[in-house]
C-alpha cells in the first residue's frame, strides 16, 4: 500500500524528518522491532515499560519504511518518514487492518465475548458452521484455524493476538477460500484494541463475573470494555440470564435499528429457550424453543452450563441464515473442545474417560463436581501441580480438592520444570491427609499413571485427567518433550482393551 495513502487512512501528519513519503510503499505492520520485515510499517507505541521510540533505529536497520507515533521525543532522530497520530494503538490496528486489505469485509464473522464460555461457544459456533457447509475459520484461546480443520498456534500467547497477527490471521483465512470467521474477542483484545478493524456481523455474549479486575479496575470499566463488541456488530445475541448486564446491553444492542437477540437455559423469556434439560453420561439432552419452533436437541458434553453455550451458539449462527434443524443435526456432532471437558472415544465396557485443562484447586473443584452428576460408578482423578516459581501454594489444596471430590486421587507429574517432582507430589499428599483422607497414590511418570487409572477403573467409573488439557509438551526438569494427553488416554483404553 502506497504510504501516502495510508497516511491518509490514518488521518497522519507527516512529520518534519530527512525523507517524504513519495513512493514508499508498505507491506506489513508491526510494533515488535525485532518483527520487522523489509517494507514494514513501524509502530513506536510508549507502554508502561518501554517506548517503542526507542527501538525506531533497529526497525529501520531490519528494513522499516516508516514509523508511525504519537511524537518524535526531543532530539530524537528518524531517518525515514515519521507519521504523528493521536493513538499509537489504534493507529497499529488501523494500518493493519487498511494494508492487509481489509480481510473481514470478506466473509461473515461472528465474535465472543465474555467471562465464562468463550472458548467452548467459539468452537461451537465454528463447528455449527462447517457442519452446514460453511467454510469457516476460527481464532481462539486453542489457536487459530484455517478452513481446513487444522489447529496453529499465533507467534504470540495473548487470548487474542496483537492487531497485526489477528488481520493477518483473517487475510489467510479469505486466501483459503473462509466464506465465515469465528473471533473469539477477549476484554483485554477489546480494551486493547487488537481486534479494532475486525467488522463484526454477529456478536455472542456470554456472561459477565468479577475477573480481570487487576487490569480493567471495576466492573464497569470491564463491562464497558466488553461491550465494545456489542455496540460495533450489526446483530448481537445476548444472555437473559445474565442480569444486570443484560438489560444495559439490549439498548447497545439495538441502537440505530440494529438486530437483537436473546437466549435463556434457565428459564427467563427469551428469543431462544432450553427446557428439558437431561444430563446423561453421554451429554445433554434439552428441547430448545425459538421464534421459527422447537426441537429437541442432543450435545456430547458433560456440565449442564453448557446448554447455555450452546443455546447462545446455535441462536449466533443461526443469525447467518441457518435453520433450526441444521442446527440441531449438527450440535449432535459435537467433537467437544480440545482439552476442555473433552471427552475421549469408548467402547462398551470401557470407562468414561475426560481430559480437562483443570488445574487449580477451584477449576479442579468445579470439574469434579460437574462430572459426579453423571457417573454412575467411582469418580476418578489423575492429576498433578507444576513446579518452578508458579505457585507452589496451590498443590496442597489440590491434593485436599482431588481426594474430597473423586473416589480415587492419582498424583502425578504436571511440569515440575526444575523442582523435584518427589517434593510436589509430597506437597499433594499432605494436602489429603490434613483433610484425613488417604484415597490417592502417587506415580511419577504421567503416562503411568494415566494406564494405571483407567486400567483400575470400571466400566460404570468416570476417570478425569486434569491439568494439562489440550497443551502440546511436557516441562521435565530442563527437556521439554511433546505431550499429548488425549493420544495418552486412547492408547490406554486400547491396553486396557487388550488386556495389557
Amino acid at each position: 500500500m502506497n504510504l501516502a495513502d495510508l497516511a491518509q487512512a490514518l488521518g497522519a501528519e507527516l512529520a518534519d524528518t530527512a525523507t517524504h513519503p513519495s513512493g514508499v510503499v508498505v507491506t506489513g505492520v508491526s510494533h515488535q522491532a525485532a518483527w520487522i520485515r523489509p517494507g514494514d510499517l513501524f509502530v513506536a507505541i510508549r507502554g508502561a515499560r518501554f517506548d517503542g521510540h526507542g527501538f525506531i533505529d533497529e526497525a529501520i536497520e531490519r528494513g522499516a519504511v516508516a514509523v508511525v507515533g504519537e511524537g518524535l521525543p526531543p532530539r530524537a532522530r528518524c531517518n525515514v518518514p515519521y507519521l504523528t497520530v493521536k493513538n499509537a494503538r489504534a493507529a497499529l490496528a488501523d494500518a493493519a487492518t487498511e494494508v492487509l486489505g481489509r480481510p473481514s469485509d470478506r466473509m461473515t464473522v461472528l465474535g465472543v465475548t465474555g467471562t465464562d464460555g468463550k472458548t467452548t461457544t467459539s468452537c461451537l459456533a465454528l463447528h455449527l458452521l462447517r457442519a452446514t457447509g460453511h467454510r469457516t475459520g476460527l481464532l481462539s484461546t486453542i489457536g487459530y484455524e484455517l478452513p481446513d480443520g487444522e489447529l496453529r498456534q499465533p507467534p504470540s500467547h495473548f487470548t487474542t493476538p496483537e492487531a497485526p497477527q489477528v488481520q493477518q490471521i483473517l487475510r489467510d483465512m479469505v486466501a483459503h477460500e473462509a466464506t465465515h470467521a469465528v473471533v473469539e474477542s477477549s476484554s483485554h483484545a477489546l480494551a486493547m484494541d487488537r481486534v479494532r478493524g475486525v467488522d463484526y456481523d454477529v456478536a455472542l455474549w456470554t456472561n459477565l463475573t468479577g475477573e480481570h479486575l487487576d487490569f480493567h479496575g471495576t466492573m464497569e470499566q470491564y463491562f464497558a470494555d466488553k461491550a465494545k463488541l456489542v455496540r460495533r456488530a450489526r446483530h448481537s445475541v445476548l444472555n437473559a440470564d445474565d442480569l444486570p448486564w443484560f438489560e444495559r446491553l439490549v439498548p447497545l444492542a439495538t441502537a440505530d435499528g440494529r438486530a437483537c437477540t436473546s437466549y435463556s437455559a434457565e428459564g427467563a423469556g427469551a428469543d431462544w429457550r432450553a427446557e428439558g434439560i437431561e444430563e446423561g453420561a453421554d451429554g445433554l439432552a434439552f428441547t430448545v424453543h425459538t421464534p421459527t419452533g422447537q426441537a429437541r436437541a442432543h450435545l456430547p458434553m458433560v456440565g449442564r452450563f453448557n446448554v447455555a453455550n450452546a443455546l447462545a451458539a446455535m441462536a449466533g449462527v443461526a443469525a447467518t441464515g441457518v435453520g433450526l434443524e441444521e442446527l440441531v443435526e449438527g450440535l449432535a456432532t459435537f467433537p467437544g473442545v480440545p482439552g476442555r471437558m473433552e471427552m475421549v472415544e469408548r467402547e462398551p465396557g470401557e470407562p468414561r474417560v475426560i481430559v480437562d485443562f483443570a488445574h487449580t484447586a477451584p477449576s479442579l473443584e468445579k470439574a469434579l463436581t460437574t462430572v459426579r452428576v453423571t457417573t454412575d460408578g467411582n469418580l476418578w482423578v489423575v492429576l498433578g501441580s507444576a513446579g518452578g516459581p508458579r505457585d507452589p501454594s496451590k498443590r496442597a489444596p489440590l491434593g485436599e480438592v482431588a481426594t474430597r471430590l473423586a473416589d480415587h486421587a492419582v498424583f502425578t507429574e504436571e511440569d515440575h520444570r526444575t523442582t523435584p517432582l518427589q517434593d510436589i507430589l509430597e506437597e499433594m499428599e499432605r494436602g489429603a491427609r490434613e483433610a484425613g483422607r488417604d484415597n490417592f497414590v502417587s506415580i511419577g511418570d504421567r503416562t503411568d499413571a494415566i494406564r494405571y487409572a483407567v486400567r483400575a477403573a470400571a466400566p460404570q467409573d468416570t476417570v478425569v485427567l486434569a491439568g494439562k488439557g489440550p497443551e502440546e509438551t511436557m516441562e521435565r526438569g530442563t527437556q521439554l518433550v511433546p505431550w499429548a494427553e488425549i493420544e495418552v488416554a486412547r492408547e490406554a483404553l486400547r491396553l486396557r482393551r487388550e488386556g495389557a
